[in-house]
């Protein structure tokens, strides 16, 4: 959302602010929430309402109504949507625009003007608590989700981006120093923000942790240089709540815009720090005018006869929830029992399914932090199976390993739903929630799947977390397995409509999942600093890392398909990549065309791949589609002493589904 002198809206914010006294200026600066107050309700109920901040009745300056994300509307009881991680899965930004309108939507209705629920932070490690929170580990998809999700969003409120930036060690991020280099930070940890600045996304959030020495809140580098500087962004950026502003003259100094949620820091000091020169009065006008002008931008924004109150969790919103619950399923495996795959159940040959496991009759919603949106309702596995198998066939839910062992042995098939649940991951709150110390499943939930295995041929796992599990001691032993995410209210539901066949599971990983735990980055929920590089996920495992069980990218489906040989050309602002795709299966279905790219040049650490583009296509059985795909010089290009430049040829493109090398056929270009 760059602006420029000319801009009117600006103009007019600035005439405004001239007319208020440093005290309202800073007020514009500022939460309206009071520590003695407002802590307690918070403390008890994070969002049960939206929090305003810069409201200025007497000088006609409306508040800001801020509510948080990513899942849906904190605020109110609202429409829970699957996870980002899983939204990240269906490699889908035309479906994840349509979920930011809807939230959009949702947060007018419950008072809101300014959505916190952008999280792009990259999943360096598969251990970082709020994994779930994000779209997962590679920049370009991180990007074209976030900025589909502002595009929806902004139609109705305000979006913000966060964390800027490195936050993805949840446990330490109130102390930890990352470390980085310009190439490392500007190639692999910025793309995707800037991708969504360059959107008109209205504000960012600062991080908790340090970057360089500097506390995020207060970085000169990341906010006035990089931000502000080099990428012209003309909106506001506000601070993580409470410990986001650790001092109010290098907060100012710095380029944080706005103190949320409380009247703390800015209000008490500012003032005062101006008068005494400490702060130019100019850099205060500065925070103000751009809060001012992202009011009125917003203004006139919004589609009024929308914002309903049966919109907010009704039946549009639900089945998007559902629609994208199962888009974001990936079908990890899917091995032949009795001449033809596990999957989808053959109910034909079916007179009863065991539903076994820990969370068969829970509702998996995700984190209980600051992300937690509370539903009116959601629909557990055991009510999504119920409502959708027909008569004559039985479910039995059984739970235990005992029982459930029983249960197993006595049906035709087994459906295990295993995972992980708020308490295990997720936002850092006292005892629940926080970082993964294992990747594994609980030593009592793999038992179990042996067990299963052990006297069922017919068993589908499926997997409840907010990020990549290790399963190398079951994975082999169960013919199916599919990876659920946090899948949203309407999970169940969406959970057997995968299972059943009525709807293909259309997830690809966003992220890699490794065969082990060791060789994976630097990962310590404790650690006061650590140094960033740009090898993790699939990158790494290209660079000599730990192999990987599922690919970035990977995911199978109900029917198959066939990629032809690529070709690629060098076109004005980067490559342009074409391919024929044929679905060779005897259903429609999807997939996920994938574009990497590299380049060797002496001297240079580069990745041997990573992902230029992607598009996800549907075709009918036996259908070819050509797919073009663009990679634009922003992904070739490299950082060099405060500049970009691009690398000349020639450039191996790798066309495919997914980051494995087998799936991948190449084409070089100059």
């Amino acid at each position: 959302m760059a602006m420029t002198p000319e801009d009117p809206i600006r103009a007019r914010a600035r005439a405004i602010v001239a007319g208020l006294g440093v005290e309202a200026k800073v007020r514009q600066m500022s939460g309206d929430l009071r520590l003695s107050r407002d802590l307690l309700p918070m403390a008890r109920r994070y969002n049960g309402r939206p929090y305003p901040s810069g409201a200025d009745p007497e000088h006609g300056i409306a508040a800001l109504w801020f509510t948080d994300g990513p899942r849906g509307v904190a605020a109110g009881a609202s429409t829970c949507f699957p996870a980002a991680i899983g939204r990240g899965a269906t490699w889908d930004p035309e479906l994840e625009e349509r979920v930011g309108d809807a939230i959009g939507v949702e947060a007018r209705v419950a008072g809101a003007t300014l959505w916190g629920g952008v999280c792009v932070n990259l999943l360096r490690h598969p251990g970082w608590g709020r994994a779930q929170e994000t779209y997962g580990e590679d920049p370009v998809l991180l990007g074209a989700m976030g900025a589909a999700a502002v595009r929806g969003a902004q139609r109705h409120v305000m979006a913000c981006v966060k964390h800027f930036a490195l936050n993805s060690i949840e446990e330490a991020r109130f102390r930890v120093d990352v470390r980085v280099d310009e190439r490392v930070l500007h190639e692999v940890y910025l793309p995707h923000f800037r991708q969504i600045v360059d959107a008109g996304v209205a504000s960012v959030m600062s991080a908790y942790n340090q970057v360089e020495g500097q506390w995020c809140g207060h970085s000169t580098l990341l906010l006035r240089d990089i931000l502000k500087g080099e990428w012209g962004f003309g909106g506001f950026v506000m601070s993580d709540f409470v410990m986001g502003l650790r001092d109010a003259r290098a907060g100012a100094l710095g380029g944080l815009d706005v103190e949320m949620p409380f009247r703390a820091r800015y209000a008490r000091s500012l003032p005062g720090l101006v008068a005494r020169g400490e702060v130019p009065v100019s850099v205060v006008d500065e925070a103000a005018e751009r809060v001012v002008a992202a009011k009125l931008r917003f203004a006139e924004v919004g589609v009024p006869e929308r914002y309903t109150r049966d919109a907010v969790a009704g039946p549009a919103h639900r089945a998007l929830a559902r629609e994208v619950a199962a888009r974001s399923m990936v079908l990890l495996r899917n091995e032949d029992v009795g001449g033809g795959p596990l999957l989808p159940l053959d109910l034909a040959r079916m007179r009863s399914i065991a539903l076994v496991g820990p969370l068969a009759e829970v509702a998996s919603l995700g984190d209980h932090g600051s992300s937690q949106v509370r539903p009116p309702h959601a629909v557990t596995p055991a009510e999504g199976l119920r409502a959708a198998l027909p008569a004559g066939v039985e479910l039995r839910v059984a739970q235990g390993l005992r029982e459930s062992v029983a249960a197993a042995r006595a049906c035709d098939a087994v459906v295990a739903v295993v995972g992980l649940t708020w308490r295990d991951e997720g936002e850092w709150i006292g005892p629940i929630g926080g970082d993964r110390r294992s990747l594994r499943l609980p030593p009592e939930q793999e038992s179990l799947l042996r067990a299963l295995a052990a006297v069922n041929p017919r068993v589908v796992a499926v997997v409840v977390a907010g990020g990549p599990v290790v399963a190398e001691t079951w994975r082999q032993r169960v013919p199916g397995l599919l990876m659920a995410w946090y899948p949203g209210m309407d999970g169940g539901h969406a959970l057997a409509d995968v299972l059943l066949g009525r709807v293909e599971p259309g997830g690809r990983l966003p992220a890699e999942f490794p065969a082990t735990e060791v060789g994976l980055p630097e990962f310590d929920p404790r650690a006061r600093s650590v140094r960033y590089d740009r090898w993790h996920g699939y990158r790494l495992r290209d660079h000599g890392g730990p192999p990987a069980a599922y690919p970035f990218g990977f995911g199978l489906g109900y029917t198959s398909w066939a990629f032809g040989s690529p070709t690629a050309t060098r076109v004005e602002g980067g490559l342009r990549v074409e391919v024929e795709v044929v679905n060779t299966g005897d259903r429609r279905g999807a997939t996920v065309v994938q574009a990497y790219v590299g380049q060797h040049a002496p001297g240079l650490e580069r990745e041997v791949r990573r992902l230029g583009a992607f598009r996800r296509v549907e075709a009918d059985a036996r259908e070819g589609v050509r797919v073009a795909l663009d990679i634009p010089d922003t992904v070739l290009r490299s950082r060099d002493r405060g500049r970009w430049v691009l690398p000349e040829g020639p450039w191996r493109v790798e066309v495919g589904g997914s980051s494995d090398p087998a799936d991948l056929a190449p084409v070089l270009v100059d």
